[in-house]
């Protein structure tokens, strides 16, 4: 067991109290703070502190002993890559409405990029690794976001509430095919939309938005994305798409899992994330960067409905586990209370990282460590405490961890 330094990134749609007051400095901090990452990642990995007061890159020394480090499991799948990265994301400002590739999408499009000589870190490359990116979201505030297309008789519905004359004929598109097929129309309509028509339409769907929040409508919070959206981004075709997407609200402790192909865009609080160690991209709108619609469409699923809010299954009484389809990780939450204190013993045969929340833990391995809010360590697969038993946690007053490890390998 050995405690880490991670990474904060100072992304401009970051907040400047969230992760400061998370790791006990000064708030408000300096600049924004959006993401506190936790792993191997090659552009910000963590570091392991060790007793003698030295340091050493994570991202080292799974190169230099992956069988020690990941195990025979995980290397057997993954190589020398540890295949997650945990972050803690504290969001201010909306980010771009994204989505990411499958793994055969993001392994042909990456060999067709380096066959075409695109350097990994050109503006305009989509597929800088050949991997794919699914990604959870757990809220420790609450957490706005929008995922996934609603409804398509739902949106319909929408959009015949707002009533904008400028959309009409698009309204109709989808009402006369509201299904996948419909929306998947719509949606190539309206991301390819000329600047001048999106100068033209912006006012009025704008001015309806308003409209509507003025007569509570059952649509309110919804109009107020746009607005709030259309305010950062005017004339930008990412928010005509927000009409399209499931509004979503989590409370402390759910969770979305977003899958290859789920249209997406974190707008508000703080969570811990867990996905693939990726960095594909695929970019949508409300961001100056490069968009490139024909690869969007190509990879976009347009499956509607509502999105499936996650609680976790609990395994005890401390212990929920997220479950996910994804085979590069598992996101663990373990909660104490006053009321419910003691031990919980985590089963793993691979690496793991646990990062504190809230309160102090005890961790009880090959020795003893204790970790505050905002503490994190690295356990390997090779250590004792893993190969010989399992790891013991305990708290004696509120308190909460999250395990983040590998999927099923």
């Amino acid at each position: 067991m050995e405690l880490l330094r991670n990474a904060v990134r100072p992304y401009a749609w970051g907040s400047r109290t969230a992760i400061a007051d998370l790791l006990g400095r000064p708030v408000p901090a300096p600049h924004p703070e959006a993401e506190l990452w936790m792993g191997a990642h090659p552009g910000d990995p963590s570091r392991l502190l060790r007793a003698d007061g030295s340091e050493v890159s994570l991202l080292h020394l799974l190169r230099s002993e992956p069988a020690r480090q990941l195990g025979a499991a995980c290397t057997d799948r993954w190589g020398t890559r540890l295949p997650f990265l945990l972050k803690v994301l504290a969001v201010d400002e909306p980010l771009s409405l994204q989505a990411h590739p499958s793994a055969d999408q993001a392994a042909a499009g990456f060999a067709e990029e380096e066959a075409s000589g695109i350097a990994r870190n050109a503006s305009h490359r989509n597929y800088p690794d050949p991997t794919a990116k699914p990604e959870l979201i757990c809220a420790l505030t609450e957490f706005h976001a929008l995922a996934g297309f609603r409804d398509a008789h739902r949106t319909v519905r929408l959009l015949h509430e707002l009533d904008v004359p400028s959309l009409r004929a698009h309204t109709g598109l989808l009402a006369a095919q509201p299904d996948q097929d419909g929306l998947r129309a719509l949606f190539t309509t309206w991301i390819t939309l000329p600047e001048h028509y999106l100068r033209d339409v912006m006012p009025e769907l704008l001015e309806a938005c308003a409209a509507h929040l003025r007569a509570h409508g059952e649509f309110a919070m919804e109009c107020r994305t746009v607005l709030e959206l259309g305010a950062d981004y005017p004339n930008d075709a990412g928010v005509l798409a927000s009409l399209l997407l499931n509004r979503i609200v989590l409370q402390p402790g759910e969770a979305i899992f977003l899958p290859a192909g789920n249209l997406h865009a974190y707008l508000h609080g703080t969570g811990v994330e867990i996905l693939a160690n990726s960095d594909n991209i695929l970019r949508c709108g409300l961001t100056p960067k490069h968009v490139d619609v024909a690869e969007l469409l190509r990879v976009l699923d347009f499956e509607c409905g509502d999105m499936r809010v996650l609680s976790g299954r609990r395994q005890d009484q401390n212990l929920t586990v997220y479950r996910t389809p994804a085979e590069e990780f598992e996101l663990s939450r373990v909660d104490w209370s006053p009321q419910a204190p003691g031990g919980v013993r985590l089963d793993s045969i691979g690496p793991q990282i646990l990062l504190c929340t809230r309160g102090r833990i005890r961790l009880s391995a090959h020795g003893e460590l204790e970790l505050g809010r905002g503490e994190s360590v690295w356990l390997a697969a090779s250590d004792p405490a893993v190969i010989a038993r399992p790891v013991d946690i305990a708290a004696d007053g509120a308190a909460q961890v999250f395990r983040a490890a590998p999927g099923a390998v």
